[in-house]
């Protein structure tokens, strides 16, 4: 079982930024995956969550309108599109799943390693 999470680096505020997240080992296109961060300080907070035919939930209000969830079940590949970068937005993203498709906000077991975004100028 893997997620590999990618895509991350430094941009200015806002700028975008494209992460994707690469599943493997599991029925990927059966399960919904999420994405979650943590910033320093700060406790983990879900950002966004796919399910497996591609409907799209968000979990923090901070994301609608500025961030996209989709997902490509031929390349086993789930990505976040983030525009309008706000330095609040600095954290570690980590894709997760819990091998069901319902988007559920907590019940997590399994995670990838995380990608760091830096939003600063």
């Amino acid at each position: 079982f893997q997620l590999q999470a990618s895509g991350g680096g430094l941009v200015q505020p806002g700028g975008s930024l494209w992460l994707s997240c690469v599943g493997s080992g599991f029925s990927f296109d059966r399960v919904s995956i999420a994405w979650f961060r943590q910033a320093p300080g700060k406790e983990r907070e879900g950002v966004a969550c796919v399910h497996s035919e591609g409907g799209a939930t968000y979990l923090t209000n901070s994301a609608k309108g500025r961030f996209t969830i989709s997902r490509d079940n031929s390349k086993s590949t789930v990505y976040l599109r983030m525009d309008s970068l706000k330095p609040e937005d600095t954290a570690v993203y980590y894709c997760a799943t819990d091998l069901f498709n319902n988007c559920a906000i907590t019940g997590y077991d399994y995670w990838g390693r995380g990608t760091l975004v830096t939003v600063s100028s």
